[in-house]
């Protein structure tokens, strides 16, 4: 019986998407992405989950974003419940990009703090894009919840999430700056001066924020 020619054309971008050569599967993915089609879908998330190279990743998710969001999201949401956390990270990556806000009820509680740093941080990023517009000061609340959270790349991606909620949270941010925790007041007060002046940078932020929670006070 003769092949299909769509299962032979699926089967070979499949193969060639697991090659060993990072460049093969870079060239994979772009063609996949070039010429989109629903039947490639599965096997572009599943594969988005382990890949280990940073550049066949990102076209990967353009490859996506490419595709129909009624056949790419549905797929993506089912991997924010993955095991790995390359599985999750990737998924909402590529949901951000994507921006289809039905996606919005599937950034959950738990993905917001997931115990990896990255999966979190990516899930801070994609809230922000995701959140409807009412839902935004309860989704400052609940970022303002990981303040302290971290080292410097993932204190900074927090405070950056904040910032971009815009108005909508500011209650959250100003009730962590009187938080009785040391670290999460700092981290506030650097997010709110580094809010008031982004050419500051974060780390002069942090260290000026360091300094008034040293002597007792807010600084404002």
């Amino acid at each position: 019986m003769t092949v299909p020619q769509e299962e032979t054309t699926t089967t070979r971008a499949f193969r060639a998407l697991a090659h060993a050569d990072a460049s093969v599967r870079l060239r994979a993915a772009l063609a996949v992405g070039t010429t989109p089609d629903p039947a490639f879908v599965g096997g572009l998330v599943e594969r988005s989950g382990v890949e280990p190279d940073f550049s066949v990743r990102e076209m990967l998710t353009w490859a996506l974003t490419r595709h129909e969001p009624s056949a790419t999201v549905p797929a993506l949401v089912g991997e924010l419940r993955s095991d790995r956390a390359q599985a999750r990270g990737q998924a909402l990556h590529t949901l951000s990009k994507i921006g289809d806000r039905r996606a919005w009820p599937a950034i959950t509680p738990e993905l917001l703090a997931d115990a990896d740093d990255e999966v979190a941080r990516t899930a801070w990023r994609t809230a922000v894009v995701l959140a409807p517009e009412g839902e935004r000061p309860a989704l400052a609340v609940r970022l303002a919840r990981q303040f302290g959270r971290g080292g410097h790349e993932t204190r900074l991606s927090l405070s950056r999430a904040l910032i971009a909620l815009g108005e909508a949270a500011r209650p959250a941010l100003e009730a962590a700056t009187a938080a009785p925790d040391p670290r999460v007041r700092a981290h506030a007060l650097a997010t709110e001066r580094l809010w008031q002046d982004p050419e500051a940078g974060f780390e002069a932020a942090v260290e000026e924020a360091k300094r008034v929670v040293a002597l007792g006070g807010e600084g404002r």
